[in-house]
């Protein structure tokens, strides 16, 4: 199965070129609104995008999907019926198992927020740990998760510890735009899990990085 992994497109989806695949993922942050507008143009544009099936997650500018989740649901499944949205939850294409999750640590009363420790490990909690790829809006701790504004590690330590026992095939992530980019995690039975971060934007809300692309064996 050929992937291609992006986030952060902050509406500007349309400055991004996604190359044929059979599963396209996002990471959250589609939007920079909580209106219904915003929403709708991106699942148009996530749509038409060449790719059999498709992955959304939502991130913490995505208000929409907090503030009105039946509605955001209804449009997911009317304008772009391909996609599977993960909200806490997973499907399964072709035999591979998902599994998506928008919650980000606590930060300027943003939306899918939720406190560091007890709070926010619940979610991690609920991760399948037979799950293939993991999808979170936010990084794990010491992962491709330094913030551009004072070097500053943002990441998530319970979800670096919940990353480390599941042993996941590949971790998706966005959210910290300075830490595009993609690195190995070696797990302490030898297993390696594929870690990519997607922002296509940087610090100043530019599109300038690429989709990632990687094949999984289905």
């Amino acid at each position: 199965m050929k992937i291609v992994a992006i986030s952060d497109t902050h509406g500007q989806h349309d400055q991004v070129k996604i190359p044929p695949c059979d599963l396209l993922i996002h990471a959250g942050d589609c939007t920079d609104d909580i209106g219904q507008a915003a929403l709708r143009r991106f699942l148009i544009w996530f749509e038409s995008q060449p790719a059999t099936h498709k992955i959304l997650v939502a991130g913490n500018h995505d208000g929409a999907f907090e503030k009105w989740p039946d509605m955001a649901k209804t449009l997911v499944k009317q304008l772009s019926p391909s996609t599977h949205y993960l909200e806490d939850s997973g499907c399964e294409i072709e035999g591979i198992k998902f599994w998506g999750s928008p919650w980000t640590p606590e930060f300027c009363n943003w939306f899918f927020n939720a406190k560091r420790g007890p709070a926010l490990k619940a979610h991690w909690d609920l991760i399948p740990r037979d799950t293939d790829v993991v999808i979170t809006h936010g990084p794990m701790k010491g992962i491709l998760s330094i913030s551009g504004f004072g070097d500053e590690e943002v990441g998530c330590k319970d979800l670096y510890e919940a990353i480390l026992e599941i042993e996941p095939q590949v971790h998706i992530c966005g959210h910290i735009h300075h830490s595009y980019g993609h690195v190995r995690l070696v797990g302490d039975t030898g297993n390696k899990t594929e870690c990519y971060n997607a922002s296509v934007v940087n610090e100043r809300y530019y599109v300038c990085n690429k989709p990632h692309e990687f094949e999984i064996a289905t």
